[in-house]
């Protein structure tokens, strides 16, 4: 095998990264990060349902809105 059959390996050759593209991502990950905020804070949140007048309903009504 001669020097021109020889087989290299590639060289890495990275490819810079856009500024828009770190920016783009970022604010993918905060909008992420605020809906699992979200999700999990309604979870844990114990909300009264209320009336027209806005006295909370019984627990028998409760139960038929949820």
């Amino acid at each position: 095998m001669n020097q021109s059959q020889q087989i290299l390996p590639p060289t890495s050759q990275r490819r810079p990264i856009a500024p828009l593209t770190v920016v783009l991502a970022l604010i993918m990950s905060f909008f992420c990060a605020v809906l699992v905020f979200v999700y999990v804070e309604t979870k844990r949140a114990n909300p009264v349902m209320l009336d027209q007048q806005g006295r909370p309903l019984s627990q028998g009504a409760q139960q038929t809105h949820q």
